[in-house]
């Protein structure tokens, strides 16, 4: 009797964290149809989940995070011309609309499109042996699609010269420009530390929060501005802003309701 192969993402969930991982070792992680397809429905699903506080992605060993697309299946560049719109530009958008944290566990490569998934997460811990690049134009490419979600982390200087030699950079070169909030010898002490900062908080004001950050971002000052001046009014009217508020007079720990 042969036994069926293991998914391409793993997925489970505990104490209010949904945990991602891509289950590709033999091809460094390297994103397929299936992963793809894998992270946009569990993301949708974890956007609609109040449980759900926050979201780990990560890749399986300490190898490789993501390698980007896979190059064996002579594939990754060939494309439906009919559709308007592809998969990997759709992830992006979808995490556009994500307001549940979303941290990218660097656990080794994150190259090419694997720098994509990294940086369409809220935040990033990374491994010391951890590497970044965009190698693209070793292969005759260039990283069109993940350009949309690395412009605003990193100056447009450093996101140049990445793109045009396609030489990796280490974790402590990623820490220096921004591109990751930590660096951490214990990889998973780090995740649960940047996690223990928040998981205590508000849901209901990171919610908010995330959806005011996310679109505010490509709005001119006077439009965010103004923007932000009708969102502040409805933080106010949460039940945990009510809360929050009325812990803070009474001395004690406020009682998330999430509402």
């Amino acid at each position: 009797m042969t036994s069926s192969p293991e998914p391409e993402l793993l997925s489970r969930q505990h104490d209010g964290v949904l945990w991602l991982t891509i289950n590709r070792p033999e091809r460094r992680n390297a994103i397929s149809p299936a992963v793809l397809a894998g992270l946009s429905e569990a993301l949708g699903r974890a956007n609609q989940d109040r449980e759900v506080r926050a979201i780990v992605l990560t890749g399986v060993g300490d190898k490789a995070f993501c390698a980007g697309a896979d190059l064996q299946t002579g594939q990754s560049f060939k494309f439906d011309y009919s559709e308007p719109t592809q998969g990997m530009a759709n992830l992006f958008r979808l995490t556009r609309q994500l307001n549940v944290p979303l941290i990218a566990r660097v656990n080794g490569a994150c190259m090419a499109g694997g720098m994509g998934l990294m940086a369409m997460c809220d935040m990033a811990v990374a491994a010391p042996h951890a590497v970044f690049g965009l190698p693209e134009v070793k292969v005759g490419v260039f990283p069109a699609q993940v350009l949309s979600v690395l412009s605003g982390l990193i100056g447009p200087r450093a996101l140049t010269e990445l793109c045009i030699t396609g030489e990796p950079i280490t974790a402590a070169q990623a820490l220096q420009l921004g591109l990751i909030n930590h660096v951490s010898d214990d990889l998973d002490a780090g995740v649960q530390a940047l996690l223990g900062r928040f998981l205590d908080k508000s849901p209901a004001a990171i919610r908010r929060g995330l959806y005011l950050m996310k679109r505010i971002g490509t709005m001119s000052f006077e439009q965010s501005m103004a923007f932000a001046e009708s969102q502040i009014a409805l933080f106010a009217l949460t039940k945990d802003a009510a809360e929050g508020q009325a812990a803070f007079r009474e001395k004690r720990k406020p009682r998330w309701s999430g509402k």
